[in-house]
C-alpha cells in the first residue's frame, strides 16, 4: 500500500472515530408528552428505535400525572416522571382557574428533573408536558426536537419550533407553521406490529370469527369511541347485512354494552370496546371507517386500505379535518363530516364496497403516502447518524 493510500485510510479512520465519539455524547434522552395513544405510541416507537441503535442510552419519559402515559410507558419498559399539569378546558372556562398554578408548579418539577437526569437531548411528541419540558431545555441550552404528527400544528409546538434543533413532520406543507430550515419530513412512527405484520387475511378473519368471501368493514373510533359513528352503525345493521358486508366494530368504552346488545346474535359482526391486536383488524379489512387522528391516518397509509374518515369536529384547531383532507386532496381517502354521519356514512360504505375500481384507486394512492421507518429516521437524526 502506498503512503498516500495509508494516509487516506488513517484520515477516514480518524474521522469515523471522531463521528462515533460525537454521537456517543448523546447518552441520556428525555421524551416528553402523551395524553393520547396518538402521542404515546409514537413516543414509545421512537424510544425503541433509539435503544435499537444504542442499547446503552438512558431514556426517561416525562408525562402528565393521571394521564394515559403514566400506565402505558412503564408497560413498555421505560421510566416516567409525572408533572402536575393539565390542558386548557375548552368546554368549561371556569375549570381552568387552577391552570396557571399547575403550570408554575410544573416548571419547578421540570427544573428538578433536568438537574437530576442531565439529558443530552429532549424530544417532544405533543401533549401537556411537552411545552414546559422543551421550554426548560431551550433555556438550558439542551438540543430539543419536536415531532408534530398532525397536518395542522398545535399552537404550543409552533412556539417551541422557533427554538428547536429540528422539527420532524408527517408530510409536506408544514413550513407555514415552522421555520423551513428546521423541517424534516419523516412520517409518523407506526407500531412495528402493524408496519411489519405477516398475518394472512384468513388468519385475521378466523381471529374475529368472520367468513372468507365477504367484504369486511373495520369501524374504529378510538379508545373512548365515536358516538356519532357508533349510533349510525347501530341503527343500520340490517342494511349492512343486506348489502352482504361483515364488520369488525371497535366501539370504544362509552356505551359499549349498548352496542354489543344491538349486535347480539348477528354472526356477521365482531364487536368489542377495544382491539389489542390492531394488525389483525387491518389485515382482515377491505374498507376502514375511522376518525382521522394523526396516528390512525399514518397507520392506514402504511397498511394501504381504502378509508373513509369521519373527523372529530371538536379536535384542537380542527386538526382531524386537516389530516383527512391532506389525503382526500390526493385522492387517497374519502371523508364524511361528523354532522352528516347519520345520513351518509353507511350509504358511503355500501356504495364504495360495490365499486371495486374505486377501491383499487384509493388503495393505490394511500399506499404511496405510507412510511414504515419514521421511528428509525428520527432516532438516527437525534443521535447524529446520517
Amino acid at each position: 500500500m502506498s503512503n498516500s493510500q495509508t494516509s487516506q485510510s488513517e484520515i477516514i479512520a480518524t474521522s469515523t472515530k471522531e463521528a462515533v465519539a460525537e454521537r456517543r455524547q448523546v447518552k441520556r434522552i428525555i421524551i416528553a408528552g402523551g395524553g393520547t395513544g396518538g402521542h404515546i405510541f409514537p413516543a414509545i416507537a421512537i424510544a425503541n428505535a433509539l435503544k435499537e441503535i444504542d442499547p446503552t442510552l438512558e431514556i426517561l419519559f416525562v408525562g402528565a400525572k393521571g394521564k394515559m402515559e403514566m400506565e402505558k410507558v412503564p408497560q413498555a419498559g421505560y421510566a416516567i416522571k409525572g408533572l402536575t399539569i393539565s390542558g386548557f378546558n375548552r368546554s368549561s372556562l371556569i375549570k381552568n382557574w387552577s391552570l396557571p398554578f399547575k403550570l408554575f408548579i410544573s416548571y419547578f418539577e421540570v427544573k428538578k428533573i433536568l438537574a437530576s437526569f442531565k439529558p443530552d437531548a429532549i424530544i417532544g411528541v405533543g401533549g401537556y408536558s411537552t411545552y414546559p419540558v422543551l421550554t426548560a431545555g431551550n433555556r438550558n441550552g439542551i438540543p430539543t426536537y419536536i415531532h408534530e404528527s398532525n397536518s395542522f400544528a398545535g399552537k404550543s409546538n409552533v412556539l417551541l419550533g422557533k427554538n428547536a434543533t429540528k422539527v420532524f413532520v408527517a408530510g409536506e406543507g408544514m413550513e407555514r407553521f415552522f421555520p423551513k430550515e428546521k423541517l424534516m419530513i419523516t412520517g409518523n412512527p407506526v407500531r412495528s406490529s402493524i408496519a411489519y405484520s405477516t398475518n394472512t387475511k384468513k388468519e385475521a378473519l378466523d381471529f374475529f370469527g368472520l367468513k372468507e368471501g365477504k367484504q369486511t368493514v373495520f369501524i374504529v373510533g378510538g379508545s373512548l369511541g365515536a358516538k356519532s359513528m357508533n349510533e349510525a352503525i347501530a341503527v343500520s345493521l340490517n342494511r349492512i347485512e343486506e348489502a352482504g358486508l361483515q364488520i369488525i366494530w371497535q366501539t370504544g368504552k362509552t356505551n359499549a354494552n349498548q352496542y354489543k346488545e344491538a349486535a347480539k346474535g348477528k354472526s356477521f359482526i365482531w364487536v368489542n370496546e377495544f382491539i389489542t391486536q390492531m394488525e389483525m383488524a387491518y389485515t382482515a379489512a377491505d374498507i376502514v371507517v375511522s376518525r382521522s387522528g394523526a396516528m390512525a391516518v399514518s397507520e392506514l397509509c402504511v397498511v394501504g386500505k381504502p378509508s373513509i374518515f369521519v373527523p372529530y369536529p371538536f379536535a384542537a384547531e380542527d386538526h382531524q379535518t386537516a389530516n383527512a383532507m391532506a389525503l382526500v386532496e390526493k385522492d387517497a381517502a374519502l371523508i364524511v363530516k361528523d354532522s352528516d354521519v347519520n345520513q351518509n356514512l353507511v350509504s358511503t360504505v355500501i356504495h364504495l364496497s360495490k365499486d371495486v375500481e374505486r377501491m383499487l384507486e384509493l388503495k393505490k394512492h394511500i399506499r404511496l403516502l405510507g412510511k414504515t421507518n419514521a421511528d428509525e429516521v428520527i432516532a438516527r437524526e437525534v443521535l447524529g447518524y446520517k
